[in-house]
């Protein structure tokens, strides 16, 4: 591969929809540019950016792929992420390291619902947008529809067509450039006059482009307003301008597999996607804020924005240069640990390809090796210059199971096979919960989740069962109550005894649990109280009524006897343990259950669907906001509701609904519920 300079790289997200095409685009551009002999398919397993097992299992993208294009002297670096929603870590992580996205749009359906949330994300983040309207040579493909379903549902006037097709469907032969008012036919972009019969459509939509070149320059709209025609090359500086700074979004047509339009669109990308100096990031240099230009002579800063844990390599991190440079054998540190190493296998990467590189500049991106504490979102850096770039935000887990390992085998290496899946992806996690006594898988959806089941068997040899998780209730009391309890225990040698009588106090809100004597005149020798409190302790965390932990509650031993001989240790314990369970049933015992703040962002058609759903799960409405065409509704749900809300939120909504939850307070649950879930407990206490 050749040496390209700062100014010669783009790096660009393949975003849009599942399905719209983005892996069979990158494939195309491929084999266009002579990098591979035949192009792939996407059904079969043979793309370039699909080579993950899952993805060939599955028909679809899973992992982000870096693709890097050279096309006239310049390196175009497509990272294909994937389309469906419950892999939004992978575009995250892909829009981290690129200075813009394209948009693949399907020429028959138009704007979908992936589009939205490409898009939505785009803007979000300020960076420049590019559509490519694929497929234009299937039945019944429609570019005006398309422009027009892109205008109506994301709310933006901008969205500027820079071509226009020659022919739709099994007649689609070519495209036409709006800027230099010519054809160019076929896969091999010959250039032609404009159809007659297009002429004037052409040139009515060159007055839109030409206008919207003149608003994005305060000297070309003057000049615009006062009736001087505008240059070629103005109207293209115009529309740099516009696009550098997200005021417009251009729109390219063609189709992947026929190779129509492909050349152009790559001719876009260069003009029109800013240079990785042109756009800079913010960090950190010391205590200092600092930002990072992707200039060659600056510090050295590179970002891990992909981590990939390979049964053969290793640990494979996706490095995005951001400032200076880095080379084999070098020296680097890492900026989260301040650990250095030597970097000992530096490449290029193509979808699953390495190639052995001597050094990465800045602006470009490449694969460093087994390094083993780099994770995702940690920067490189010189040892004697400690800097940070500014690592993205990833949501928070919406969809949970219980896993359990199927021998004692896996459970042995279940641990570590959670550790390499979670490092992989920062949207996903695991925890042991204590209160409900289970290993909990989060991700972002059902197939997220099932995704991740799937590689530990196949990449680590763990095999787990699931199911769904238990709620982390937790027990207190609402008054205060006392009780006395004796242990009495004679078997013909050493007997046991201990007499304890005890008052708990509820506490207030995130008060914890306490200890504490009253008792006066030596009824209960002070040896004695450790062991009460253990005997407690031990009822603590596996509760009284339900079997949750017990939460803000104050003990009190208030008067007591022992024995001269029979009272010990163990005897303590026990009765510590037992007249804790009186008082606290005799306390009013509550039941408290997990209250989290749900923000869903839909459509506004869905919104009576959302409220109405929100009254069936004992919600309560917080709020509601308008953020572009959509609405944003906040609500207070009890978590024990929302255990499988991504997959509710997906039916109600036609996939457009999105949400994120946020752990907020507990809350006593309603009385009728509580009882059920007390019911249950016994019943399988019994069991057991």
């Amino acid at each position: 591969m050749a040496k390209f300079k700062t100014d010669q790289i783009r790096n660009v997200a393949l975003l849009g929809h599942g399905g719209a095409g983005k892996s069979t685009l990158a494939e195309a551009l491929l084999f266009k540019t002579g990098a591979i002999s035949r192009m792939g398919r996407v059904e079969d397993g043979s793309t370039v950016s699909d080579w993950d097992a899952e993805e060939h299992r599955r028909g679809i993208s899973i992992n982000l792929a870096v693709v890097p294009v050279e096309f006239e002297n310049l390196k175009l670096n497509l990272i294909d992420a994937p389309g469906y929603q419950d892999f939004v870590g992978e575009v995250i992580s892909a829009l981290f390291a690129a200075e813009a996205g394209l948009v693949v749009v399907d020429a028959v359906s138009g704007c979908q619902v992936g589009t939205e949330l490409a898009y939505d994300r785009l803007r979000d983040l300020e960076k420049p947008r590019i559509v490519f309207v694929n497929r234009m040579d299937r039945e019944n493909a429609n570019f005006t529809n398309a422009v027009d379903s892109l205008r109506t549902t994301l709310g933006d006037e901008k969205i500027v067509a820079f071509q226009i097709p020659i022919g739709s469907a099994d007649s689609f032969k070519g495209v036409i450039s709006l800027i230099e008012m010519k054809a160019y036919m076929g896969p091999e972009g010959k250039e032609s006059p404009i159809p007659a019969d297009l002429q004037q459509e052409a040139e009515e939509a060159r007055i839109a482009l030409v206008e919207a070149a003149a608003e994005a320059d305060d000297e070309l709209i003057m000049k615009y307003l006062e009736g001087e025609e505008l240059t070629i090359d103005e109207v293209r500086h115009g529309l740099h301008v516009g696009v550098k700074n997200c005021a417009i979004t251009p729109v390219y047509c063609g189709t992947a597999t026929g190779g129509i339009g492909l050349e152009r669109l790559m001719q876009a990308l260069r003009r029109y996607v800013p240079a990785p100096n042109e756009r800079s990031v913010t960090g950190t240099k010391g205590d200092a804020e600092f930002s990072f230009d992707s200039e060659v002579a600056g510090p050295v800063a590179g970002a891990v924005f992909k981590t990939i844990i390979d049964r053969y390599v290793g640990r494979m991190n996706y490095v995005r240069v951001f400032s200076g440079k880095i080379n084999r054998d070098a020296q680097i540190a890492n900026a989260r640990t301040g650990k250095s190493a030597r970097v000992a296998n530096l490449f290029s990467v193509r979808g699953k390809d390495l190639q052995n590189l001597d050094e990465l500049v800045a602006g470009d991106i490449g694969v460093i090796t087994k390094m083993d504490d780099l994770v995702t979102g940690d920067t490189l850096c010189a040892p004697e210059q400690i800097v940070k770039v500014s690592p993205p935000e990833y949501p928070r887990p919406l969809y949970s199971v219980a896993i359990t390992p199927v021998s004692q085998v896996d459970s042995g290496k279940m641990g570590p096979s959670l550790s390499g899946i979670t490092e992989e992806d920062p949207t996903m996690r695991y925890q042991t919960l204590s209160s409900t006594k289970q290993t909990v898988l989060q991700g972002m959806g059902e197939t997220h989740v099932d995704v991740a089941i799937h590689r530990m068997a196949q990449k680590f040899g763990t095999n787990v069962e699931t199911a769904v998780p238990k709620v982390p209730y937790q027990e207190t009391i609402s008054k205060s109550a006392s009780a006395q309890y004796r242990h009495k225990k004679q078997s013909g040698g050493a007997g046991q005894f201990a007499e304890v009588h005890m008052r708990v106090d509820p506490q207030p809100t995130g008060g914890g649990y306490e200890f504490k004597s009253e008792v006066f005149g030596g009824s209960i020798s002070s040896s004695f109280f450790p062991s009460i409190e253990k005997g407690i302790r031990a009822v603590l965390e596996n509760g009284v009524i339900a079997g949750y932990p017990v939460v803000d509650v104050k003990a009190v031993v208030f008067d007591g006897k022992e024995h001269p001989v029979d009272s010990k240790d163990i005897a303590f314990q026990t009765a510590g343990r037992e007249v804790f369970k009186l008082a606290f049933k005799a306390a009013n015992p509550v039941l408290l259950e997990p209250i989290y703040i749900v923000e869903v962002t839909v459509p506004d058609e869905f919104m009576g669907d959302i409220m109405s759903d929100f009254n069936t799960r004992r919600g309560r409405v917080l709020g509601m906001e308008q953020k572009n065409n959509r609405t944003i509704v906040r609500a207070l749900v009890p978590l024990a509701e929302i255990m499988r809300y991504s997959t509710d939120l997906r039916s109600m909504t036609q996939g457009r609904g999105i949400y994120t939850i946020e752990f907020d307070h507990y809350d006593p649950v309603p009385s009728h519920i509580a009882a059920d879930i007390i019911a249950q407990h016994k019943e399988e206490a019994t069991e057991d």
